[in-house]
């Protein structure tokens, strides 16, 4: 809801500049502003083209930056263009003060991603995630998005779960005249050249889809959906389900595709009298292949070193040859439909799918605390990683101007959307390999293949098979009120926003037991040629002994529910065309229940039966509560302001966080237990900046900021004496961060004529944080052990520091763009040490990146990107020793878009 489009007559808004103007004009967002500027057509087109192209789309964001009453931070479609990223998640590590951890999920200001939230157009949208209520903005192209909006100080407007920031993705809307674009893409990356692991999937799996190769059995199902118990069933029976199962997992070596991608954008407006229409389509898909190494330590012991040297860690367990293959799968489709009359009211409707797939095979070579190397011992572990992900979002908003009326304005809109998470084939067997077996000579070298044997254990091999569902449905109002009196403008702001939010969440495991076979070969490094249809069928079983298991528990199916209602207001105060403050108030009621249910019988996993009060009142979490906000703006002159504001704000636990059952974390493999007895972090939040804007769209601001939090909430381990740590979710005492963060744009035309078209931009965060933990405390809440190295450390995932740099170049006669970018950021605690190791820190990358863009013709662009240009790996260590590594590679793009 772009108030910006439809300015009200009386409404206060600082002046804009003649080159962001001009350039607003320029951009389909703006096209109310673009018509009003039609007689200054001519002179505003030679303004732009004097302009570099990122100069001039960052002097409209910077504009509207500049007219928001909070401090935000906005990155632009063709700023995301210039610098190559190709999705949300990618992009945002630009801005200022943001970090990006797992290529999916990004800090603000270096608090973790349940300190953000994540908007669609302004509304709440669902996640795919099972173990996190924040959407991957990995799952956002970057060819569907017109902005990103960072808001980084809180606006009773907003959602109260805020701290670090929230995000709004902004799709693109109703274009200006027609557009009809068309790109085809083609890359790949350095890591790919060689061969890489693949298996025989699905024939759908070139467009992300599963075709039933990797889905449990339908006699598996049935048992599922009946609540019959694969263990209480015969041999014969139980037998006849696992030979059904799909074995044929085993990778191979081959050479990899190159990268392939296409998008298409069309849309166009029609006028009629008073009435507008218009309509926006567009479509993506990507294809893409990733080959990688990796290290992979879970346990390490301490060896003293010889007098006056100092000691080290050795790997106990864990994998220190691991190759990789990632192909993943995006394809997305947009529409957008408008109506407009007379500019003063406007209807849209919006529908957009995200589809991603991510299909991985890792193989891994190790040892663990019982196979050990000194035995003439190693394991290997074979894997697939296969899951989709998808998000459905559909919405219908208004915008209405009544300029009969005093001017109210009627913002609205209403938001049903859903996403899904489906993972039918994720699949691990674990085999050995014995130095001197099966015949072969005893000689030190461990052959993956002749000295290879299938294990012999109950769980010789894991199927899981996971099913989520999220839907989030979500309308908002709010009316606006412009008021004039002698000296002083006033803008009054009321509304409500509703949120109501499901999730049905079912995950199954179900493991091989080759200690069921009686006197078996184990012999061969394939379990398909190993367990082949003969043997799962036909050989002696061991008495009372089950080929297959279920070992599904408690938590893994779940319901939840979430409702917040909520009602904001706030008054819009200008003084004296130099003074602006911003108060308002936000009341909202949470209200959440989250039960887990027992994948034996469906029904709820209640320790009593009839379940206790206090087993109930464990399901449930609500609160209410008011939530303010002052913001204040002194205009020095047209170029320059400074900004204040102070809010309160809270941080809640995740759906599963506060439900009393443990469950599997998909994405790093470690058991997570809820605590019903966490609260909610109360946060004290303040920020001052200072900006300036020049007019040739050169720009400087600094900016600090302080966050008080009380009960900060964080994940702890607990010891476990073999595989991974538990993990719980606590409240700390208490925390702070604070920092600086410093964002330019300069030109280099004072060098003189050769340096014209040059220019620097960047920005850069300086920060500090710190968390205190009473152990005896967690102890209490959490009703576990625990020996956490440090209680007083930094917040995991906070970077002292994170640079961004871009240097580019625009070409005199328009034709030629470039752009040499770079991010870095600071160590930064990824998992909280136990047992007397220290913290594990994610180690700096590098990221180089470069851009060229030729325009051929006016309606043609050639684009060609190197990322990762110093081939950084990705790396985890503790007290110097390496915990994890993956090499990224250098990957590379060249893309050719037309406009038709």
């Amino acid at each position: 809801m772009n108030k910006q489009i439809f300015p009200k007559p009386h409404s206060k808004r600082f002046s804009l500049t003649s080159l962001a103007v001009a350039v607003l004009a320029s951009l389909p967002a703006y096209s109310a502003l673009a018509e009003e500027a039609q007689d200054d057509a001519q002179a505003m087109e030679e303004v732009v083209v004097k302009a570099s192209r990122l100069k001039g789309t960052a002097s409209a964001v910077m504009q509207e930056r500049k007219n928001q009453a909070f401090i935000a931070d906005i990155l632009g479609a063709e700023q995301i263009s210039r610098t190559g990223d190709s999705n949300a998640a990618a992009a945002l590590r630009r801005v200022t003060g943001i970090t990006l951890v797992d290529g999916k999920f990004i800090y603000v200001r270096g608090l973790g991603e349940r300190f953000s939230s994540t908007q669609l157009n302004g509304a709440a949208v669902p996640s795919p995630d099972p173990t996190r209520t924040v959407i991957p903005l990995d799952l956002f192209p970057a060819s569907i998005i017109e902005s990103l909006s960072v808001q980084k100080s809180y606006s009773a407007s907003m959602p109260a779960h805020f701290a670090g920031g929230n995000v709004d993705v902004r799709l693109k809307s109703i274009p200006t005249d027609f557009v009809f674009t068309m790109q085809g893409k083609i890359g790949g990356n350095s890591n790919n050249f060689d061969d890489g692991l693949t298996y025989n999937g699905g024939d759908d799996d070139w467009y992300g889809k599963d075709d039933g190769t990797r889905a449990a059995p339908q006699a598996l199902k049935d048992l599922w959906s009946s609540y019959t118990s694969l263990n209480d069933l015969s041999q014969s029976d139980n037998r006849e389900i696992a030979a059904q199962l799909n074995r044929d997992y085993d990778p191979e070596k081959s050479s990899i595709n190159p990268n392939t991608g296409f998008d298409v954008t069309l849309g166009n407006r029609f006028d009629f009298d008073d009435f507008r229409l218009g309509f926006l389509s567009a479509v993506s898909y990507d294809n893409k292949w990733e080959v990688s190494e990796g290290y992979e330590g879970q346990d390490f012991t301490f060896e003293e070193g010889q007098e006056g040297e100092a000691g080290e860690w050795t790997l106990v367990r864990g994998f220190d040859d691991i190759q990789s293959t990632e192909h993943t799968v995006r394809f997305s489709g947009m529409l957008n439909l408008g109506l407009e009359f007379r500019r003063e009211h406007r209807i849209e409707f919006g529908s957009l799918i995200l589809h991603d797939t991510r299909d991985e095979v890792r193989d891994k070579l190790g040892n663990s605390n019982n196979v050990a190397i000194s035995d003439g011992l190693r394991i290997r572990d074979s894997q697939v990683i296969y899951e989709e992900r998808e998000m459905i979002a559909n919405q219908i908003r208004g915008t209405h101007n009544f300029s009969d009326f005093w001017n109210i304005g009627l913002d609205w809109f209403y938001s049903d959307a859903r996403s899904n998470r489906d993972a039918p084939g994720n699949v691990s067997t674990r085999y050995i390999i014995a130095d001197g077996s099966n015949g072969q000579p005893e000689d030190g070298i461990f052959d993956l293949i002749n000295e290879s044997s299938l294990r012999k254990a109950t769980t010789a091999s894991r199927y899981s098979f996971q099913d989520l569902e999220d839907n989030v449905e979500n309308y908002c109002f709010k009316f606006s009120l412009p008021l004039s009196f002698d000296g002083v403008e006033v803008e009054l702001k009321a509304g409500g926003n509703f949120v109501e939010k499901t999730r049905d969440a079912m995950a199954r495991r179900v493991d091989i037991n080759t200690l069921a076979f009686d006197d078996i070969d184990l012999t061969g490094y394939q379990m398909n040629n190993i367990l082949t249809d003969d043997v799962m069928l036909n050989h002696p079983l061991k008495a009372n002994e089950l080929v297959l298991r279920d070992t599904s528990t408690a938590g893994d199916d779940y319901y939840s529910g979430q409702l917040i209602d909520a009602y904001f207001a706030d008054a819009d105060f200008f003084f004296a065309q130099k003074w602006r403050a911003t108060l308002g108030f936000r009341y909202e009621d949470y209200r959440q229940v989250v039960a887990p249910l027992d994948p034996a019988t469906g029904k709820f996993d209640f320790k009593n039966e009839p379940p206790t009060l206090q087993e109930l009142e464990d399901l449930a979490f609500q609160e209410d509560d008011v939530f303010g906000a002052l913001a204040l703006t002194y205009e020095l002159n047209p170029q320059m302001q400074f900004r204040g504001s102070y809010a309160q704000t809270t941080i809640r636990p995740d759906i599963r966080e506060v439900a009393p059952a443990t469950y599997i974390d998909p994405l790093t493999g470690f058991p997570i237990g809820g605590t019903p007895a966490v609260k909610s972090t109360l946060i004290d939040n303040y920020d001052l900046r200072w900006e300036w804007y020049l007019e040739s769209g050169e720009n400087l601001s600094v900016g600090l900021f302080y966050k008080d939090m009380e009960l900060p909430i964080e994940a702890v381990q607990s010891p476990s004496q073999d595989g991974p740590p538990l993990i719980r979710i606590a409240n700390a005492e208490d925390g702070y961060v604070y920092g600086m963060e410093v964002e330019f744009l300069k030109d280099f035309n004072f060098l003189g004529e050769y340096a014209e078209g040059f220019f620097l931009s960047g920005n850069f965060t300086l920060s500090e944080s710190e968390i205190n933990i009473d152990t005896q405390k967690v102890v209490e809440q959490t009703g576990v052990s625990t020996s956490i190295t440090n209680p007083t450390r930094a917040m995991t995932g906070h970077s002292p520091w994170v640079v961004n740099m871009n240097l580019g170049w625009d070409a005199a006669n328009g034709n030629h763009s470039a752009t040499l970018a770079y991010n870095v950021f600071a160590e930064r605690i990824i998992i909280p040490g136990i047992d007397d190791k220290d913290d594990a820190y994610e180690q700096p990358f590098h990221s180089l990146d470069f851009v060229y863009t030729y325009y051929p013709t006016y309606s043609s662009t050639l684009k060609f990107k190197v990322q990762n240009m110093l081939n950084q790996d990705k790396e985890i260590t503790f007290d110097d020793t390496l915990l994890r590594s993956e090499t990224k590679g250098v990957r590379f793009e060249v893309a050719l878009k037309w406009d038709f």
